[in-house]
């Protein structure tokens, strides 16, 4: 039984364009997975935190897949994507070749101590919303709130789409 799974995809350093597809070719050839779609590219600005040094801007998607991994096991694939791309997990919210992020898993509502269901932020970031909708515009969250509704209330800030 397959469950749909959508990941936020971002990078800012080395090349983020070609950082994120090699991250959808990943994700189209993870066992047990079938990529069913990809969302446009977006460009955002790094988040400004007091004492942090300055970013440059990410480029962010969501990809949508149908996966029979239980959640756990994906993100273990996807902690193996991001640490073949170079990623080195120093400081939160720091510049990064490539971050991958389970979003949603189907319908489930979990935390763990390595996992929360659906994404803790996921609400809040425009350049996570804004792509997810371009994929899944009549998506419903697990909590029964409407995807559309939450975007037309965030807006989209500073992000930009930049390709389809």
């Amino acid at each position: 039984m397959s469950t749909r799974a959508y990941i936020g995809l971002g990078s800012n350093l080395g090349e983020p364009a070609r950082q994120i597809q090699y991250a959808i070719d990943a994700l189209a050839v993870l066992p047990l997975s079938k990529l069913v779609s990809r969302s446009s590219l977006y460009r955002s600005p790094a988040l400004t935190l007091p004492g942090s040094t300055p970013q440059p801007d990410y480029l962010n998607a969501v990809a949508a897949l149908d996966t029979a991994l239980d959640p756990q096991a994906l993100l273990a694939a996807l902690f193996q994507i991001e640490h073949a791309q170079g990623r080195v997990r120093e400081q939160r919210w720091g510049a990064r070749t490539l971050d991958l992020d389970l979003l949603l898993y189907g319908s489930l509502q979990w935390q763990s101590a390595t996992l929360t269901l659906p994404h803790y932020a996921l609400c809040e970031r425009p350049f996570v919303v804004i792509p997810l909708l371009e994929i899944a515009p009549d998506l419903t969250l697990p909590d029964g709130r409407r995807l559309r509704e939450i975007a037309e209330a965030l807006g989209a800030g500073d992000l930009q789409r930049v390709s389809a």
